[in-house]
């Protein structure tokens, strides 16, 4: 039954099993990386988000959703296509002002918005796992202009993969918390060619950064990209 399961639900399944839905603290900082308070935190996305429009793609529990809201006075909606992810951030973070959770495909949410967004992020998210060419203009088109995209995705080159050479997804794994691990597909791109799908769409890149967890080694594990609407 697991393997004709969403990956995705599975986890979510298997979180909600693991630990009670119930409200949460809000984090201190939002995180981009594998590990906790490596790399920058909300500045990236624009030196004042107070009563800003802010759009989560993929926002899994909510944490990063509910610190920028609470934290940062953003008005925050986080989307995730998990019906129970969403009922799960809900339960810890629904209680609060200026935060909405939506269940809905990440591209479907922007196609069917007609809001124009202050910034727009993924942390491990939608970036990646839908398909570049048809995300990044959805999200060029409800994006103001210059304003940010910001999203971190697993490093292409991580546990010693090579760089892809063309723009198809490549196959990959969601590693559940009992440690099954369920297929994907992931375009596992490098920042030139995060560049490259960037610019079709309308956005400039801005920065890209590479980050390690100490814990799996020397080799980068996090790719923290951020584009400008032109």
């Amino acid at each position: 039954m697991l393997a004709q399961t969403s990956p995705w639900y599975a986890h979510a399944l298997q979180r909600t099993a693991a630990s009670p839905a119930e409200p949460l603290a809000v984090p201190a900082r939002v995180e981009w990386t594998t590990r906790r308070g490596n790399g920058p935190g909300a500045e990236i996305l624009g030196p004042d988000l107070r009563r800003k429009r802010v759009v989560e793609l993929g926002c899994g529990p909510g944490h990063n959703a509910a610190c920028l809201a609470t934290r940062h006075g953003a008005r925050v909606t986080g989307v995730d296509q998990v019906g129970l992810q969403i009922r799960r951030a809900r339960s810890h973070y629904g209680r609060l002002n200026n935060l909405t959770f939506v269940a809905g495909h990440a591209l479907h949410y922007l196609q069917a918005s007609n809001e124009q967004f202050d910034a727009i992020y993924s942390v491990f998210g939608a970036i990646g796992l839908v398909a570049p060419e048809l995300l990044l203009p959805a999200i060029a088109q409800r994006l103001k202009p210059g304003c940010t995209l910001a999203f971190s995705v697993p490093h292409p080159q991580r546990g010693h993969r090579h760089r892809a050479t063309d723009d198809r997804p490549r196959r990959d794994f969601v590693t559940l918390p009992d440690r099954t691990r369920l297929p994907i597909a992931r375009w596992d791109f490098d920042t030139e060619r995060w560049d490259k799908h960037l610019a079709r769409a309308g956005l400039s890149l801005t920065s890209a950064h590479e980050f390690n967890d100490a814990r799996n080694g020397r080799r980068p594990t996090t790719l923290l990209i951020t584009a400008r609407k032109l």
